[in-house]
């Protein structure tokens, strides 16, 4: 019978006795996926043979059991006596127990008791045998912790039947066991904090990350805390994060907030968690809470802000931020009429010690220039290296004689100043150019202006000399020099004075890291020498003066932007740039142009459409463009930015936001523009090899933009082990004098 009812899935077996269960046993198999609990019990199934301890006085009862239960499976153990039993069951694993109830010393309840009340025997399941039938049998044995009655007249079969469910349930009880283990080894494997709350946000369950966190050695300090309590900071002012307790037992989520908790010693701890509701039958029954340290990731941002208002080399103040300076002290100075000043400080013939001796000799100068100047200012001095050898000083509280005296004083310090190199000593002579914050209306832009016109005078009066900004005088100057230049600009752009010349920008695909040459040039050449490359070039501008000097853009742009010459000037170089692709002919579109736009153009509405114009004309493919703009264009007008970005990219451009990096606030545009190439600011890549900090950033600043979507650019690439540095930060694509210097067309 048996044998045949296991053949089918919808048949059970209920002896007479127990008729009472049929009801039940009906409501199983009719019931929808009982077939699948049971092949879910049978899944944790252990393949370890169950161990019955049978005791009995009757050395035939015994040897009779012991073999049946052995053909059937079971691994068997017997005893003569209660205190033999006990020994057995407290030296040897047992699952079952089957105790006869009727034995000369003691009765077989008393062994249950025995079982049930001890720790280590706890988790035996008992079943009491008997030959009669009485109340009192079964109501002892039930009382005494056990769980099944077995008779000595009924079948086999049934016996088994019962044993077999006393297994089952064993069996099941030991995969929920295993499961609770599993997960618990989960948690603990698990790298984040993971702890949780009920709805009276009281700590349930804490893993070992969470102890490791906060410093404590084990779960039963926090267990039945409030969370708010034990782990929540409290600053100087008594302030706790009143958020994440607000979220801790409700239904609604709470993803990557930033908060504190408090470390064992009292120490906050800087976190980003995340909080998901617990629901247990369909009920709230409190949180789960996943967060992890970010003290790193902070350390990083604070490292990042620090560079983004300092420069690098000599570690002074940059010039965005004492611009920001000059305006509150503008403000400052307005408001209490406690008058300031400014000195602009220019190095006189500094790009002869860089051409002679070599930047590293140049960039020690400006390294113990910086450790003078910082050395003899007034506490209340503020200095910034603003440029290549360019320095400014904000000088609080002074009258235009005092602003001079410090002026000079400080131009004294310079003179002393000599750096070696080979055999040759290098002295230091700078100009220095002072100005008044005696303006009501001025600007931080107006005060740098008039120190740098002031520097210039001075320059033209000899070099290593202090001048006073006058208005009356230096301005007409000044406006001469710049309508000097202007006429320069415009008469350059009629007469095709200005020349293009091309920077290769390689991919890192392409290099060959194993076997990386010498000398500057050389991995171009090798992928010119490939015919299946690609070429992508920058494209940058030159003017051609009367005697054939040829300037840079730091000479010229300037007075572009301020007359207003800046979008003639870009529209001149798509033109042209186009003009030469179209001339080549481009063949299979593998030629890619990256052409830098002003502010100016990203603001004007004819350039839109200007720059359709000429692709047009000129018959190339705009996903052969890439425009670059710099933050500082974008951010004057950010939703014209975007609109301008937008159009050109619906028709196939790309945008590279230039100078990633030279402002904290880059991470704000590169998600704010549609932007689909970063150019990382060349001065942390090329003091990537000196220093762990620069490379620290470029990898960041990688990182980010890959997670956004973009590919990224270095330039500045002078050396190979700044090849291989780039290689391992993740970077793709590099550009510099160790690829390419320039070439010109």
């Amino acid at each position: 019978l048996l044998n045949w009812m296991s053949t089918r899935k919808h048949t059970g077996l209920v002896p007479w006795e127990n008729y009472q269960e049929v009801t039940t046993s009906l409501h199983t198999l009719l019931t929808p996926g009982s077939d699948q609990v049971e092949e879910w019990r049978q899944s944790f199934r252990s393949d370890k043979q169950t161990r019955v301890l049978f005791v009995d006085d009757s050395k035939s009862i015994r040897t009779y059991y012991k073999r049946l239960l052995e053909r059937n499976g079971y691994q068997v153990e017997t005893a003569e006596s209660v205190k033999q039993a006990y020994d057995i069951a407290i030296n040897t694993p047992i699952d079952i127990a089957i105790v006869d109830y009727f034995m000369p010393d003691e009765n077989g309840y008393v062994l249950c008791q025995k079982l049930r009340d001890d720790e280590r025997t706890e988790n035996i399941r008992t079943a009491v045998i008997t030959g009669t039938y009485l109340d009192s049998v079964i109501r002892d044995c039930l009382q005494a912790g056990a769980v099944e009655c077995m008779f000595k007249n009924e079948a086999e079969e049934l016996f088994l039947a019962r044993l077999s469910a006393m297994r089952r349930f064993i069996e099941v009880q030991n995969s929920i066991e295993q499961q609770r283990e599993r997960l618990q080894a989960i948690l603990e494997s698990v790298g984040e904090g993971v702890y949780g709350v009920d709805n009276d946000g009281k700590i349930t369950f804490v893993n070992h990350a969470t102890l490791k966190v906060v410093g404590v050695e084990d779960d039963e300090s926090l267990l039945g805390m409030s969370a708010y309590n034990a782990l929540h900071y409290t600053d100087e002012n008594g302030h706790i994060d009143d958020h994440l307790r607000d979220a801790y037992g409700k239904e609604s989520k709470l993803r990557c907030w930033e908060t504190r908790f408090k470390h064992h010693s009292g120490k906050p701890i800087p976190v980003e968690c995340t909080v998901h509701p617990l629901k247990l039958n369909g009920r709230q029954d409190g949180s789960v809470i996943a967060f992890r340290d970010i003290s790193n990731q902070k350390m990083l941002e604070e490292k990042l802000r620090w560079q983004a208002t300092h420069d690098h080399l000599t570690e002074l103040y940059n010039r965005r931020y004492f611009e920001s300076v000059l305006e509150q002290e503008i403000r400052d100075s307005q408001r209490t009429g406690i008058m300031s000043a400014m000195i602009y400080i220019d190095l006189d013939r500094f790009k002869y010690v860089n051409d002679t001796a070599g930047h590293e000799t140049g960039d020690r100068m400006l390294l113990e220039i910086s450790r003078v100047l910082s050395k003899v200012l007034r506490r209340s001095d503020v200095i910034a290296r603003i440029g290549g050898d360019e320095f400014a000083i904000l000088l609080k509280n002074v009258d235009p004689a005092l602003a001079v005296n410090l002026a000079n004083e400080y131009r004294s310090a310079l003179n002393n100043i000599s750096v070696t190199a080979g055999q040759q000593a290098y002295h230091v002579h700078a100009s220095f150019g002072v100005a008044m914050m005696d303006d009501e209306d001025m600007t931080a832009g107006d005060l740098m202006a008039n120190a740098d016109i002031a520097c210039h005078i001075a320059k033209r009066m000899g070099r290593n000399q202090s001048h006073l900004y006058d208005q009356g005088n230096d301005e007409r100057n000044a406006m001469g020099t710049e309508l000097g230049w202007s006429s320069r600009i415009r008469a350059a752009l009629e007469n095709g004075d200005f020349e293009l010349h091309y920077q290769p920008i390689l991919s890192m695909a392409d290099i060959n890291l194993s076997n990386l040459p010498a000398q500057d040039g050389a991995i171009w050449q090798s992928h010119l020498n490939d015919n299946g490359g690609a070429f992508h070039y920058e494209v940058l501008v030159r003017m051609r003066g009367e005697n054939g000097e040829l300037f840079y853009p730091s000479a010229f742009m300037p007075t572009a932007e301020r007359f207003n010459l800046m979008m003639d000037l870009d529209m001149w170089v798509i033109e042209n740039a186009l003009k030469q692709v179209a001339v080549s002919g481009n063949p299979r579109g593998k030629v890619a142009l990256s052409i830098n736009l002003s502010g100016h153009s990203l603001d004007d509405d004819e350039a839109q459409s200007n720059i359709i114009h000429l692709l047009q004309k000129y018959n190339v493919p705009p996903s052969s463009i890439v425009f670059e703009i710099t933050e500082t264009s974008a951010i004057a007008n950010l939703e014209q930015a975007n609109g301008f970005i937008r159009e050109l990219c619906s028709i196939g451009c790309r945008f590279s936001l230039d100078d990633f990096g030279s402002g904290f606030c880059s991470f704000a545009q590169l998600k704010n523009l549609p932007t689909s190439l970063v150019k990382i600011d060349g001065q942390f890549v090329k003091s990537m090899a000196r220093g762990a900090t620069d490379r620290a950033i470029v990898t960041a600043m990688n990182d980010v933009a890959h997670s956004l979507g973009r590919y990224t650019v270095a330039e500045y690439v002078e050396s190979p082990e700044v090849i291989r540095l780039l290689k391992i930060c993740g970077v793709d694509k590099v550009q510099g004098n160790y690829i390419l210097s320039l070439i010109h067309i």
